[in-house]
């Protein structure tokens, strides 16, 4: 597998974005399952199955959350931006989609080494 000199600044943006997103992912979970008030459901007993699916009434994001959330969301943009485009990726003449992928996981080795 090739080794990449990534950077720092496309290193930090990339290790960034991760924690972005694990925070987002982390703050959604305790977002109610709409954005906007909706009132809940359940399915149709399935055959050979106990299980119903359902949902309980959701009231919606409040003002706070749907800020909180539009926030993660540009940042996220933002980040994915300026990783995605950024001038290293030009100097590759071949194998940019393994660079990317090994960017993904370049911290992790650095993790490791420490």
């Amino acid at each position: 597998m090739p080794t990449y000199d990534f950077p720092q600044d496309l290193r930090d943006a990339q290790l960034t974005l991760h924690q972005t997103r694990a925070a987002y992912e982390q703050y959604a979970a305790t977002l109610p399952w709409s954005a906007e008030p909706m009132p809940g459901w359940e399915a149709d007993k399935q055959l050979h199955s106990t299980y119903r699916s359902g949902k309980p009434d959701s009231p919606g994001y409040s003002a706070e959350q749907a800020a909180e959330v539009a926030r993660y969301q540009a940042e996220l943009l933002r980040l994915s931006i300026a990783v995605s485009t950024h001038p290293f990726w030009s100097t590759l003449e071949d194998g940019v989609v393994g660079a990317r992928m090994a960017l993904k996981h370049v911290h992790e080795a650095a993790d490791e080494a420490a």
